[in-house]
C-alpha cells in the first residue's frame, strides 16, 4: 500500500519543502518534528539535494525517462509535477516496483486509484494521466514500513501496462502544457488566484502561517498552480481532472473555481464561530457581572432574591384564604427560595406565586340592598325587559333576608341589539359589583377556560380566572358573551368546560390548570347572552336560567331613541341639546322607513347619520332648522328603504300572509301559490328547509281528502301542477309555523278566491286536522303591528303567550284562536259550513 500523511503532515511538508534551495534535505526529514523521520536507517546513504523548484518550469525538466517505467499506485491523493511528497508503501507490488526503481534510475511513474478501496488494482483501476517522480529517500521506518520521499517531474499518459507481476511497468508518453493565448488574461488569472489563496490562509486554521511566505517566494506560474491544486482539500477525481487539463488557462480557471468554493466555505464558517464566539463571550460576560452585582448586593446586605421572597412573605401574611391555600403557598414560597435565580423556571414561580396573592380568595365588594335605588338604577338604563329586572330584584331579596346564598346564573336569549350586552354592566352598577366580560364567540380552545399547565412555556390561567383577578372582588358581575357561538375542534371543546364554570353545585371548587387549586365562583353572578338557544349544547341550559328577552315595538323604540340613543348621538357629535330635536313623528319615520330589526342598533346609526348633517351644517355656517320633522328627516336620509304599504295592497288569490321568527326577531313570510296544466306535481321554491317541505306535503294531502267539503273538485289535483313559492329566496327558511298559511295559500288557488286582507296567521298542521301551537309569538306579535297587520290567526294554545305579550304590544292588534284547520280555511276565505 502506498498512502499519503495526514492531510496537515502533507501541507507542512509540501510548504517547506517548497522554499528551501540550499538546505540538506536529509536534515530537515531528521529534525523536522510533523514527519518524525529516523535518521539511522541502514539504507544507502546518497541524498539528492532539492534546488528551488520556482527556478524551473516543469516544460524545462527535460530529462530523459525511459520509456517504460515501473507503476506505483497512490490511494487518496494526486501527484503534481514539482511537488514533493512523503509516501508510506505497504502493498508488496508497491514495495518491490518502488525499490527496483530506487535500485535503478530512481524514477518511478506515479498513477492514482480510481477506488482507493481495492488492494489489487490492475489498470483499469487507475487513471491513465499520472506523473513522473523522483525518488529522493527510501527509508524503513521503527514500525517496519518503507517510506519514500517523491518528487514529482512531469506528467504522463499511460501507452499500456506491459507488465502485472511482480509488480506493475508500462509504457508512458510525456506531456506538455498549451501555452496561453492571450498573456494578459492569464497574468490576471494568475494574480486572483494568489490573492484568493492568501485569503485562505488567513481563515482556515489548517494551514500554517508560512504559506503565505511561500506564496512570495513562488516566481513560476505553472508551479504555483500546482503547488496550489495540490494543497487543496478535494476529491481525488478533482485534483485527477485538474491534473489532466493541458491548456494552462483553463487549469488556471478551474483552481480559481475550487478556491472561490474553499474561501465561501472559509468565510461562511468563520462567520459562524464569530456569532457563536460573541453569544458565548455576551453569556459569560453577564454571568460574570452577574455574580459581581450578586458579591457586591451581599457586601451592601441587599439580596434581591431574598427581597423579593420577603415582598411576597408579607403580602401572603394579608390574605384571607383558608388553610389549604396557605399550606400550598407556602410550600411554592419555599421551593422558590431553593432556585437558582437565572434559571428560568425561577421567573415562572414568581409569576405563579404573584397570580396567588392577586387572586381575590375572601375578597368581595358590598352589595347594594336599597331595591328601590336598584330598580331606578335598571329603569334608568334600560327601557322594558321587565323579566331580568324583576329575577335581578327578587334575588337581591332574598340575599338581603338570609345574607348568603349561590347566585344565580342567567342566560338571555334574544335578537342582537336589544341590550343583553349592555344589561349586564347595568345590572353590575345597580348591585354595586366590579363588572367583568369575556367573548365567547369563535372561541375553540378549552384552554382558554382552564388554563394551561404552568410546566409549558408561555402557560397562563385560563380566562375566568385572568378576569377574577381583573375584577379584584370574588363576587363580580360576569358577563359571558355570545354563549351560543362557542366553536369545537381537535383543541376541545369549551363549552364542556363551562359546565364546571355554570353549575352551582361544581363552582364552588372550579379547577385551573394553571392555578392547580380549586378557586370558588359560587358568588360569581354568571350572565350570559345568547341569540339562539339552538347551537347551545343541552346539559349547559340545563344549569341556566333561560330569559327571553323580546324585541322592541315601535312605541318602545321611540321612546328608547328619546330617552338613550338621540341624547348619546347629540354628545358624540359636540351638538348641544338646543342643536337638534326630533318630533315623535320624525323618529317614528326612522323606525318604519328605514329600519327593519327587533332592537336599536340600525336605529342608533340612522340617527347618528341625522345628527352628523346638523353637525355639518353647524361647522360650516349653514341654516338648519333645529326641529326636525318626518318630511325633514326623508330629506337628510334620503328615499326610504322599507315600504309598509306593500303589505296592505290587495293580495290575489293563492296568496297568504304568514309570520316567521328569526333570529333578528319576527318577520312577515309572504306564501304565492300558482296552479298550471299538468299531471299533479307539486314544486317548492324559495330555499326551504326540510320541515318547510313536509308542512307544504302535509297541507297539500289535508286538501285533497276534504276537497269535497270545499266545493273543489278532486280531479283538479291530477289536472293541476302546484307551484308554490316563499319570496326572499336567498335567505334559507325552516320550521313548522308555516302550516296553516301554506293550506290557506293551497285552498285559495284551488278556489280561485282571494283571502281576507291584512290577516297573518302563523300555526302548526297536522294530517288530523288540528292546528299546534309553535313559539316566537311576542316577535311574530310585534312584527305583526311594525308592519300595519290587522288581525293574527293562531292556535288556541298560544293564548297564554298572548296574554304575556304587554297589552301596549298588544294595541290594535285581533287575535283568532283556532284548533282545527277547517276553521282556519273556512275563515281565510269567507266560507260557510
Amino acid at each position: 500500500m502506498a498512502r499519503g500523511l495526514t492531510k496537515v503532515g502533507q501541507q507542512r511538508f509540501s510548504l517547506k519543502c517548497a522554499y528551501i534551495s540550499s538546505v540538506d534535505l536529509l536534515s530537515f526529514m531528521i529534525y523536522d518534528p510533523i514527519l518524525n523521520f529516523n535518521s539511522g536507517t541502514d539504507e544507502d546513504s546518497e541524498f539528492m539535494p532539492l534546488f528551488s523548484i520556482d527556478e524551473e518550469d516543469e516544460t524545462d525538466m527535460q530529462e530523459d525517462f525511459p520509456e517504460e517505467l515501473p507503476v506505483l499506485a497512490l490511494k487518496n491523493t494526486v501527484l503534481f509535477p514539482g511537488i514533493v511528497i512523503p509516501i508510506t508503501v505497504g502493498r508488496n507490488k508497491s514495495i518491490k516496483a518502488i525499490q527496483k526503481a530506487f535500485q535503478d534510475q530512481k524514477i518511478i511513474a506515479v498513477l492514482s486509484q480510481k477506488d482507493s478501496r481495492i488492494e489489487s488494482p490492475k489498470s483499469s483501476d487507475l487513471y491513465s494521466v499520472g506523473t513522473v517522480a523522483r525518488i529522493v529517500k527510501l527509508l524503513k521506518m521503527p514500525d517496519g514500513t518503507t517510506t519514500a520521499i517523491l518528487q514529482g517531474r512531469r506528467r504522463f499518459r499511460l501507452i499500456e501496462m506491459t507488465q502485472e507481476q511482480p509488480y506493475m511497468t508500462a509504457k508512458v508518453a510525456m506531456l506538455n502544457h498549451e501555452d496561453s493565448d492571450n498573456d494578459l488574461e492569464f497574468d490576471a488569472l494568475i494574480s486572483t488566484i494568489t490573492d484568493t489563496a492568501r485569503r485562505i490562509i488567513e481563515l482556515s486554521p489548517n494551514i500554517p502561517a508560512e504559506a503565505n511566505l511561500v506564496l512570495r517566494n513562488i516566481t513560476n506560474n505553472l508551479f504555483l498552480l500546482n503547488f496550489i491544486a495540490s494543497n487543496l482539500s478535494l476529491k481525488v477525481s478533482v485534483k485527477q481532472e485538474i491534473l489532466e487539463i493541458n491548456p494552462i488557462n483553463q487549469k488556471a480557471r478551474m483552481i480559481l473555481i475550487q478556491l472561490e468554493n474553499e474561501l465561501q466555505v472559509l468565510e461562511l464558517k468563520d462567520q459562524i464561530e464569530n456569532k457563536v464566539r460573541g453569544d458565548i463571550e455576551k453569556q459569560q460576560r453577564d454571568y460574570y457581572l452577574n455574580q459581581q452585582l450578586k458579591t457586591i448586593q451581599e457586601e451592601l446586605g441587599h439580596n434581591p432574591q431574598e427581597e423579593e421572597i420577603d415582598r411576597l412573605m408579607e403580602r401572603s401574611t394579608l390574605k384571607k384564604w383558608s388553610e389549604k391555600v396557605a399550606k400550598h403557598f407556602d410550600k411554592e414560597l419555599n421551593r422558590l427560595r431553593r432556585m437558582n435565580p437565572q434559571v428560568a423556571e425561577y421567573s415562572v414561580q414568581l409569576n405563579y406565586l404573584d397570580l396567588v396573592l392577586d387572586l381575590p380568595w375572601d375578597e368581595t365588594t358590598k352589595d347594594n340592598f336599597d331595591l328601590k335605588k336598584v330598580k331606578k338604577i335598571l329603569d334608568e338604563d334600560h327601557h322594558g325587559l321587565e323579566k331580568v329586572k324583576e329575577r335581578i330584584l327578587e334575588h337581591l331579596s332574598v340575599l338581603k333576608l338570609k345574607g348568603d346564598m349561590k347566585a344565580p346564573i342567567l342566560c338571555l336569549v334574544g335578537p342582537p341589539g336589544v341590550g343583553k350586552t349592555s344589561l349586564g354592566r347595568s345590572i353590575a352598577r345597580a348591585l354595586g359589583r366590579e363588572y367583568v366580560r369575556i367573548s365567547l364567540g369563535g372561541l375553540h380552545d378549552e384552554s382558554e377556560i382552564r388554563g394551561h399547565r404552568k410546566t409549558y412555556i408561555g402557560a397562563m390561567p385560563g380566562r375566568i380566572i385572568q378576569s377574577v383577578k381583573k375584577a379584584r372582588a370574588a363576587n363580580p358581575c360576569f358577563v359571558l358573551d355570545e354563549i351560543d357561538k362557542v366553536g369545537k375542534d381537535f383543541r376541545g371543546d369549551p363549552s364542556s368546560a363551562l359546565l364546571e364554570v355554570l353549575d352551582p353545585e361544581q363552582n364552588s371548587s372550579f379547577h385551573d390548570n394553571y392555578l392547580e387549586m380549586e378557586y370558588d365562583l359560587s358568588k360569581v353572578l354568571f350572565i350570559a347572552t345568547a341569540n339562539t338557544l339552538s347551537t347551545v349544547q343541552p346539559a349547559l341550559l340545563d344549569r341556566m336560567e333561560i330569559i327571553q328577552i323580546s324585541g322592541y315595538s315601535t312605541e318602545e323604540k321611540t321612546a328608547i331613541a328619546e330617552k338613550h340613543l338621540l341624547p348619546k348621538q347629540i354628545q358624540e357629535h359636540g351638538l348641544k341639546k338646543g342643536q337638534l330635536k326630533l318630533t315623535e313623528s320624525g323618529l317614528v319615520k326612522i323606525i318604519q322607513d328605514y329600519t327593519r330589526e327587533s332592537g336599536v342598533r340600525s336605529l342608533d346609526r340612522q340617527i347618528a347619520q341625522v345628527c352628523r348633517s346638523i353637525a355639518h351644517k353647524v361647522a360650516t355656517g349653514a341654516k338648519f332648522k333645529p326641529t326636525l320633522s318626518a318630511e325633514d328627516i326623508e330629506k337628510i336620509l334620503g328615499p326610504r328603504k322599507f315600504n309598509m304599504e306593500r303589505f296592505l295592497g290587495n293580495n290575489p288569490a293563492g296568496v297568504a300572509i304568514g309570520l316567521a321568527w328569526t333570529s333578528v326577531g319576527g318577520e312577515i313570510l309572504f306564501i304565492e301559490t300558482s296552479l298550471s296544466p299538468g299531471k299533479g306535481g307539486l314544486k317548492l321554491t324559495g330555499n326551504l328547509g326540510e320541515v318547510m317541505k313536509e308542512s307544504a306535503v302535509t297541507a297539500l294531502s289535508y286538501l285533497k281528502a276534504h276537497s269535497q267539503e270545499y266545493g273543489i273538485d278532486p280531479e283538479e289535483f291530477n289536472k293541476k301542477d302546484i307551484h308554490l313559492h316563499v319570496p326572499e329566496g336567498a335567505i334559507p327558511k325552516d320550521g313548522p309555523s308555516a302550516g296553516i298559511t301554506m293550506l290557506s295559500a293551497l285552498a285559495s288557488a284551488f278556489l280561485n278566491k282571494p283571502m281576507r286582507q291584512m290577516v297573518a296567521m302563523t300555526g302548526e298542521i297536522t294530517l288530523r286536522g288540528k292546528v299546534l301551537p309553535v313559539g316566537g309569538i311576542k316577535e311574530k306579535i310585534l312584527a305583526a303591528k311594525r308592519l300595519g297587520i290587522q288581525t293574527v290567526v293562531l292556535c288556541t294554545e298560544n293564548k297564554q303567550d298572548v296574554e304575556e305579550v304587554p297589552l301596549r304590544y298588544r294595541k290594535g292588534l285581533r287575535f283568532r284562536y283556532v284548533t282545527e284547520m277547517d276553521d282556519v280555511v273556512r275563515y281565510m276565505l269567507q266560507l260557510r259550513r
